[in-house]
């Protein structure tokens, strides 16, 4: 998994770097990294027989630069890209920018312009990429006046933007966006992600995210950030000892009369997702409607290593015995939707696995729901400390945070298609056939909504639940065989 460190941390790291090696070499190795990004970037827009990347006459890059070491790092970059054979154009947003790395992009042969002249070059096409250096860790939300006009004029024109660090306009500590920003196809950031970098929706801001390491040394990590490898690694394959119990019974009630196709998704998520056996134990119709399509489903009660309980219950008068029963049970347990209603007031285990979305946590936690999206993580923890439970938060990022886990961790992020109804009911049923197999419950969370997020980002589009429910199993196969591309 990969570290998430705040603006604090960073800050302290870069100090103490500072002092071991000087500012000027962290400077010129932030330069080297956006300028191969820039160059690659470049290289791979390009039509077929472009020259070598490292080779850039003919392209033109405008460095948007600003008054700190961010408008350093880029001017600096554009020098390497000038002695690289680039055109290079400098807008500085501020009276005063980095008054030697200007020298220096001047001296490989930059030359500053004016917004006129800006305006002009883009709306003739004759600006190949921008790097945004104008903000960095401590820029405050939005752009305005000629800089948040460049932003949206890229943004239309549909220029590349490389950003230094993070995208102008976006907060590094936070994944909400508010005002205009900058929205690039590649970030580069330096010796770890920030969490505007993982956190949606700035994180679509952001674009591919590139880690550079210019030498801070360790940082504290704020939280953790699943990677596809992690999700490939922790994948529970079948050997040739296994049959049908090892790999994991799934007991399955939910759905109803009101809400049948809930019950149907999650039994699509358990199968799908390679469960050895689910057994289905809620509402006779909803069976009716399961096996229909899932003959491989069991309508018999059993001994299960895991239950699910509550997509599509809706105002069920049993709830509260029928979680009640589960929890003393002591069975793994995915507790979803409408069972989240019928928690007890006493304390649960860790294998016991919530999975609300951030209105049902709100409620959980008797907050208004934008107490939970303005602070994600806190909620998290806060809902792991009241319930001594595991806890999912679904959305666009997903949040995992357990009672034995000192930092929450979020899953692979993908696509926004995913943000359908029944797309959460699919989900718990993935957690039900992982829980089974054997895996610690923070794994098995991450694992499940990472492979949802997965399997939308290699068949991007609106697929609905059950459709992508479906290409699983060769997602799946291809995560662990290492036939996909990892995310950025």
């Amino acid at each position: 998994m990969e570290p998430v460190c705040d603006t604090t941390g960073v800050r302290e790291a870069e100090a103490a770097a500072i002092d071991r090696e000087g500012a000027d070499i962290l400077m010129q190795r932030a330069a080297v990294g956006v300028a191969t990004a820039v160059g690659d970037l470049l290289h791979e827009l390009a039509p077929d027989g472009t020259p070598d990347p490292s080779r850039l006459t003919g392209r033109t890059v405008l460095v948007v630069a600003g008054a700190g070491n961010n408008g350093g790092d880029a001017l600096y970059a554009g020098a390497r890209l000038a002695e690289a054979g680039a055109t290079v154009l400098v807008a500085g947003t501020a009276d005063v920018i980095h008054t030697e790395a200007l020298r220096a992009c001047q001296a490989a042969g930059g030359r500053q312009v004016g917004q006129a002249e800006i305006a002009e070059d883009l709306r003739r096409g004759r600006i190949d990429c921008v790097v945004d250096g104008v903000l960095g860790l401590g820029g405050r939300a939005g752009l305005r006046g000629p800089v948040a006009a460049l932003a949206i004029a890229c943004a239309d024109r549909r220029v590349p933007v490389v950003a230094v660090d993070l995208p102008s306009g976006v907060v590094a500590d936070e994944g909400t966006v508010s005002g205009t920003t900058f929205h690039a196809r590649r970030t580069v950031t330096f010796g770890v992600r920030k969490p505007c970098h993982v956190l949606e929706p700035a994180a679509s801001a952001c674009g591919e995210v590139q880690v550079v390491d210019i030498g801070l040394g360790e940082v504290p990590p704020l939280l953790m950030a699943a990677t596809d490898s992690d999700i490939a690694g922790w994948w529970p394959v079948p050997d040739g000892s296994s049959d049908k119990y090892s790999r994991g019974v799934v007991g399955l009630d939910a759905g109803s009369q009101d809400y049948p196709g809930a019950g149907l998704l999650a039994a699509y998520g358990a199968t799908h997702s390679g469960a050895g056996m689910v057994r289905f134990t809620g509402d006779r119709a909803v069976g009716d409607l399961i096996t229909a399509q899932l003959p491989n489903v069991v309508r018999a009660e059993g001994r299960v290593q895991a239950r699910v309980l509550g997509p599509g219950w809706g105002a069920r008068r049993d709830a509260d015995q029928v979680v009640a029963a589960a929890i003393e049970a002591n069975e793994s347990l995915v507790i979803d939707a409408d069972a989240l209603r019928a928690l007890p007031t006493t304390r649960l285990r860790a294998d016991v696995l919530l999975t609300p979305h951030a209105g049902e946590l709100a409620r959980l936690l008797g907050v208004d729901r934008g107490e939970v999206t303005g602070d994600p993580l806190g909620a998290v923890d806060e809902a792991v400390q009241r319930t001594g439970a595991t806890v999912l938060l679904k959305g666009s990022t997903q949040y995992v945070g357990g009672p034995l886990d000192p930092l929450t961790t979020i899953a692979v992020v993908g696509p926004s298609w995913t943000a359908q109804a029944g797309s959460g009911d699919v989900l718990a049923g993935i957690c039900g056939a992982l829980l089974a197999a054997g895996l610690e419950t923070v794994q098995a969370a991450l694992t499940a909504a990472s492979i949802q997020a997965i399997a939308a980002r290699q068949h991007p589009g609106p697929y609905p639940p059950q459709e992508l429910a479906r290409r699983l199993p060769g997602v799946i196969a291809d995560l662990v065989a290492g036939r996909l591309m990892p995310s950025a």
